[in-house]
C-alpha cells in the first residue's frame, strides 16, 4: 500500500497525527489530511518533509 503516516513536529518531538493517510494537500489555511475511513481535516501547518521510502510526512505548525 502507498499510505503514509503524518506527524507534527513540535521542537525535538514528533506527534503522530494520522496513520495511513491517503491525501495530503496544501490549502490556504494549512494542510488537508485524510485517512481511509476519516473525513478530511485541515491542520494549521506547513509540510516540512516527505519521505516516500519511509512512508512519513512531517508537518510544522504555522
Amino acid at each position: 500500500m502507498c499510505q503514509s503516516t503524518v506527524y507534527m513536529r513540535k521542537g525535538d518531538q514528533e506527534e503522530e497525527l494520522l496513520r495511513d493517510a491517503i491525501l495530503v494537500e496544501p490549502v490556504e489555511d494549512g494542510v488537508k489530511i485524510q485517512g481511509f475511513f476519516e473525513a478530511p481535516k485541515v491542520v494549521p501547518a506547513k509540510i516540512l518533509t516527505i519521505d516516500l521510502l519511509k512512508h512519513r510526512i512531517v508537518l510544522e505548525p504555522i
